[in-house]
């Protein structure tokens, strides 16, 4: 019997147990602080804001001044700050690589394993071995949406090959066979 299956809900529990998870939050929360585009970006759209250039708005106070520009700039001005954070997740130079690394070590932990799971060939040295690999062999990168076409052409190849038996041919059925 194999090794007990490590599912992601683990890997988080473990990560929101240890404390990295709010470590990597405060990480992500100072480099917002940091990013001048996205102060400036804010800034700029504070200052263009039609609730501070109608007339009468000297007139109101600070409350109602502070929740017209709420209700006016919070939906744009947290999209920015979203794409923000996507960007500083998945950059695999910074704090996504972190993330990735973390995630694998931890994963490794719970099931046992050595890491890495996933060696990157552009980071290791390539042996003498490694140089006779052909092109159609290497791995390639390839998007989610290429893999998902892929699976989704797959199957219907599948199927539509799986209708198709020679005549002269008898299949043995199996448990594990597709019917």
């Amino acid at each position: 019997m194999g090794s007990p299956v490590i599912t992601p809900e683990d890997v988080l529990e473990t990560l929101m147990n240890d404390g990295t998870i709010d470590a990597l939050r405060l990480k992500i929360i100072n480099q917002l602080k940091a990013n001048e585009e996205l102060k400036s970006n804010t800034i700029k759209m504070v200052e263009q804001s039609k609730v501070l250039n109608t007339s009468g708005a000297e007139k109101q106070t600070k409350r109602e001044l502070f929740d017209a520009l709420r209700q006016e700039l919070e939906t744009p001005v947290l999209e920015k700050a979203s794409r923000s954070v996507w960007e500083l997740i998945l950059d695999q130079n910074g704090l996504g690589k972190e993330i990735n690394n973390t995630v694998e070590r931890v994963f490794c932990q719970l099931s046992g394993r050595e890491p890495p799971l996933f060696p990157t060939l552009t980071s290791e040295v390539q042996t003498d071995k490694d140089k006779e690999v052909t092109p159609s062999t290497s791995s390639k990168k390839r998007s989610f949406n290429d893999m998902s076409k892929e699976e989704g052409d797959g199957v219907a190849n599948e199927s539509a090959n799986a209708s198709v038996v020679p005549d002269n041919t008898t299949t043995a059925t199996s448990p594990n066979s597709r019917k």
